[in-house]
C-alpha cells in the first residue's frame, strides 16, 4: 500500500505541474491533479494485482514442467 500511496503523490504533483504549465490555471491544474491520478492510482493497484497473479501462475507452470534429461 505504501508503494501505491507514494506513486499517487508523485502522480498528483506531475499532473498538476503539467496542466498548470499548459493552462496557467491553478483551479484547472488542481482539478486535473485530483481526478486523473486518483483514477490512475486505482487502475495501478489492480494492474499490480493482475501482474502478481500472472507471475504466480508462471512460477506454478515452471514448477510443474518435467526436468529434461541430459543427452
Amino acid at each position: 500500500m505504501t508503494k501505491t500511496i507514494t506513486f499517487a503523490c508523485m502522480h498528483f504533483s506531475i499532473a498538476f505541474g503539467v496542466v498548470y504549465l499548459l493552462t496557467g490555471s491553478i483551479m484547472i491544474g488542481g482539478a486535473v491533479a485530483l481526478i486523473e491520478p486518483a483514477i490512475n492510482t486505482v487502475a495501478f493497484y489492480f494492474h499490480e494485482k493482475l501482474w502478481n497473479r500472472l507471475e504466480r501462475r508462471r512460477h506454478v507452470r515452471r514448477a510443474r514442467l518435467p526436468i529434461p534429461l541430459s543427452a
